[in-house]
Order: structure tokens, then C-alpha cells, then sequence
């Protein structure tokens, strides 16, 4: 991510049938027995947060290294396990430099048989380089994209395990995006970034691929995050914006999903609003620090993410799709 255009412990995993309300029997005993009904677990923020400790212990997920290549066996695989049609592509791109880089978007699909879809993205890719880090010396040095990164995936990990347990209504894509964060730094060249996006939208997984909306996150777990109303967003998608606002906030996130206006910032939903032609939104941390203080910085790891946070956007995006019909 890109730039910004201004207008202004061991957890415990259980999984369990149970029945949902109870009657008591009166004098006689019922004709037939009740059918439980299954009811899946809340979104469990501890599992997100568990996805994103696992992402950085590969190392920096830069494209061409050996911790991007297991860190993607680790998403595909995942994915999986937790019941979707996994679907990756694996073009070579080009970047801004010269360098041609191995790309890997990753794509968990869920009830493949329904026409009507959302799509779920958020990319999983490091920044190669520092830039912004106060000490000239590490600003060479790729970042460990705790917040900028690997929470959006660690959320959507969690929703695909949700998908997995309880078939949603409608169909379900996650995108998992690559080259995300390659631009090149200090310019104007938007379409530098977001190149496996970019990518994906020319190349959907099926010619003629649609969804009825998008939800992109991206830094999504910092501790009393902020999620403002973003340029772009309010330009292609403003009822979706205000879907999932009205969600969040119907569920007591509030402080998080807040009525602040913020400028267009180059993500991976532009292009896919411009590409691919899918309404898409980013619920995207900004406050009075920007994208926070240790935004393309050797100092984004766990520190910076809060339980909390990925508690209140993963109920609300799993909140939103799960009410569509």
C-alpha cells in the first residue's frame, strides 16, 4: 500500500453440535424427536490471531524467497483443510524495477455451485523494503508486515473456517492477493503496486467472473484501530460501504467502523473496481499517524495486533455475509 490522495497461550479450539433453544416436555411425549440444530461458533479472534504469528514465522513474505513459497503452501493448504476449492495463480510479472517477479494469488472458493458471490481479499505479500523506518540502516530490509499484511489474512482464515463448518447462502470467494506491496517508492506510478490484483482482474479464475460486491482488508489489527470512510470506496461502492458501517456498528464497533471521511488511497480495490468491474471496498486502518507509526517499518510485528480489533472486523464481515440471500 501505496499512496494516499488526501481530501482532508495455547488456545483451545472446540467445535461442537449443539441445540439451538430448548422446550420442556409436557405430560406426553412428543410424536417425534427434535432435530438439533447445528450452530457454528462465534468468529474466534484467537484463531486470526494464531494465523498471523504463524505468517511471520516464515520470515518476510517477499515475492522470490523461500519463506513467500512456504508461507503460500501454508495459505493453499489451510484453505483447504477448512473446505474450499482452493484455485492458485502463478504468473510471472514484471515489476517497476526490471525484476520479474513469481506471483501467487491464492483463491478459496465456498458453495461453487451459487451464481451470486462476494468476494473476500486482502494480499499477503511483505514489503520488500523498509522505507519509511526512522533508522536509515534498516531501510533495505523487508518488514515482517504483522498489521500490513498478515491480519487481513489471518481474519479471512478464520471466516474460511466458518465457511467450512456452515455453507453461507451465497458464494464466497477469498482472494488472496499478491505483489501488493512492491511500488515503487517515493512516486505517483499507482499501477506499480497491487500487481497481482491487477493480474487477477484481466485473469479472473472463470471468464466472466462476478460478485455482487467486494470487501478488501488491509491493516486490520492494530490495537484501537480506526477504519474511516475511504475516497474510493464511497466512490464505486457507497452502499456497501454503508452495509458493512451499519453492521459494525450495530454490533458495538463503532469506535472502529467510524463516519470519518477519508482521501483515495491506491489499493487492491481500485483495481478491481476499475478492472474487474466488482463494487469493492477497503476497510483500511488511518488515524491522526497515518497508516500508524510503524507503517513500512522494521517495527510492524505483533506488537501491533489486537485480538480485539480482529474480533470486531471479522463478526462484522462474516455478520455482512452471512445475511446475504
Amino acid at each position: 500500500m501505496r499512496k494516499v490522495g488526501y481530501c482532508i497461550c495455547c488456545i483451545v479450539m472446540c467445535f461442537s453440535l449443539i441445540q439451538c433453544g430448548s422446550g420442556a416436555k409436557g405430560s406426553h411425549e412428543s410424536a417425534g424427536a427434535e432435530t438439533p440444530v447445528f450452530c457454528p461458533p462465534p468468529f474466534d479472534a484467537d484463531s486470526a490471531y494464531i494465523h498471523i504469528r504463524k505468517q511471520l514465522q516464515f520470515g518476510p513474505r517477499i515475492p522470490n524467497s523461500q519463506a513467500h513459497e512456504l508461507c503460500g503452501d501454508y495459505l493453499e493448504n489451510t484453505l483447504r483443510r477448512f473446505g474450499a476449492r482452493v484455485e492458485v495463480q502463478r504468473p510471472l510479472i514484471k515489476a517497476w524495477d526490471g525484476k520479474w517477479l513469481k506471483c501467487r494469488n491464492i483463491i478459496g472458493s465456498y458453495n461453487v455451485n451459487q451464481k451470486e458471490r462476494v468476494l473476500l481479499l486482502t494480499h499477503w505479500d511483505c514489503r520488500p523494503w523498509a522505507d519509511n523506518d526512522p533508522n536509515q540502516t534498516n531501510r533495505h530490509r523487508p518488514v515482517d508486515g504483522a498489521n500490513d499484511g498478515a491480519s487481513g489474512v489471518g481474519v479471512l482464515l478464520e471466516v474460511a473456517r466458518q465457511l467450512g463448518m456452515q455453507n453461507p447462502q451465497i458464494g464466497v470467494d477469498i482472494l488472496l492477493t499478491d505483489l501488493e506491496d512492491y511500488g515503487r517508492p517515493e512516486s505517483g506510478d499507482e499501477e506499480s503496486w497491487c500487481l497481482g490484483t491487477q493480474y487477477w482482474a484481466k485473469n479472473a479464475q472463470e471468464k466472466g467472473y462476478k460478485a455482487r460486491f467486494g470487501i478488501l482488508l488491509d491493516m486490520v489489527g492494530a490495537p484501537n484501530a480506526s477504519f474511516p470512510l475511504e475516497g474510493f470506496s464511497m466512490q464505486y461502492a457507497p452502499d456497501v460501504v454503508w452495509k458493512v458501517w451499519s453492521v459494525g456498528q450495530s454490533l458495538g464497533y463503532g469506535q472502529y467502523f467510524r463516519n470519518d471521511r477519508l482521501g483515495m488511497i491506491t489499493d487492491d480495490h481500485v483495481f478491481v473496481n476499475k478492472l474487474a468491474g466488482i463494487p469493492t471496498i477497503d476497510i483500511i486502518h488511518f488515524n491522526e499517524q497515518g497508516f500508524g507509526s510503524y507503517w513500512h517499518t522494521s517495527d510492524d510485528g505483533m506488537q501491533n495486533i489486537s485480538v480485539s480489533t480482529l474480533r470486531a472486523v471479522g463478526e462484522t464481515v462474516l455478520k455482512v455475509i452471512r445475511e446475504e440471500k
